[in-house]
């Protein structure tokens, strides 16, 4: 009788150092840092390898809109080795609020899941500024812009502008001896005439994208120069 309850209390132990060894193994590969990253609705999950875990760690990703209990398998993200996934696609809807999860494995088993913060697309996501071309002609200078575009395709696989998915503003600046002239959009005009300039000077132009909702702003485009007639 003694035996068997000796025998007993090992195996107790046995269970109890496994048990140690297993949330300690959680915990020394888990990533850390698990947040989502976003330009121009490009919405991407980013993590950090744990300092002390293997190199060849394996990864895998999860998501699920806030409010359903169902987490869902990104299939493109499975057992990678990279430290970010793009969930574009499965995030498309910028009015919804998301989460992802990652875990990652190494040959002795996996560790947690690690939740990020909630995502909500249309707060969450920064823009680029709008690409310009100038033409000049006998009326002025001439700004053609092309807005930010998402990662959305149409069916005929062209992407599918910012503008589409949320109203924004675009601020146009004319430069010229130290001076600028400042022109704000109102919804998104393809182009955008400055009128009465000085005949053959050099003017240049910037743009930022402006989000209405926050009234943040992008960097500003490279700086395009042209000289009137």
């Amino acid at each position: 009788m003694c035996v068997l309850s000796a025998l007993l209390i090992l195996w107790d132990l046995a269970l109890l150092c496994l048990a140690h060894s297993n949330v300690q193994l959680q915990e020394d590969v888990a990533p850390s840092q698990v947040e989502f990253h976003s330009v121009n609705f490009r919405n991407v999950l980013h993590w950090k390898h744990h300092p002390e875990a293997p190199e060849d760690l394996q990864y895998f990703v999860q998501y699920k809109v806030y409010g359903d209990k169902q987490w869902i398998v990104s299939e493109a993200c499975q057992a990678i080795q990279k430290l970010q996934c793009d969930l574009s696609l499965e995030t498309s809807d910028p009015r919804q609020w998301y989460y992802a999860r990652v875990q990652a494995q190494c040959p002795k088993g996996f560790s947690t899941w690690v939740v990020s913060s909630r995502f909500y697309p249309l707060w969450d996501t920064t823009f680029s500024p709008p690409k310009i071309k100038l033409n000049v002609t006998q009326q002025g200078i001439v700004v053609s812009l092309r807005p930010p575009r998402s990662p959305l395709q149409r069916d005929t696989n062209s992407r599918i502008s910012v503008t589409k998915l949320l109203q924004l503003i675009f601020r146009i600046y004319l430069m010229h001896d130290g001076m600028e002239q400042i022109h704000e959009t109102k919804g998104y005009p393809r182009k955008i005439l400055f009128e009465h300039l000085s005949p053959q000077t050099t003017y240049c132009v910037q743009a930022v994208t402006v989000i209405p909702l926050s009234g943040l702003t992008s960097s500003r485009s490279p700086e395009s120069c042209i000289s009137t007639l």
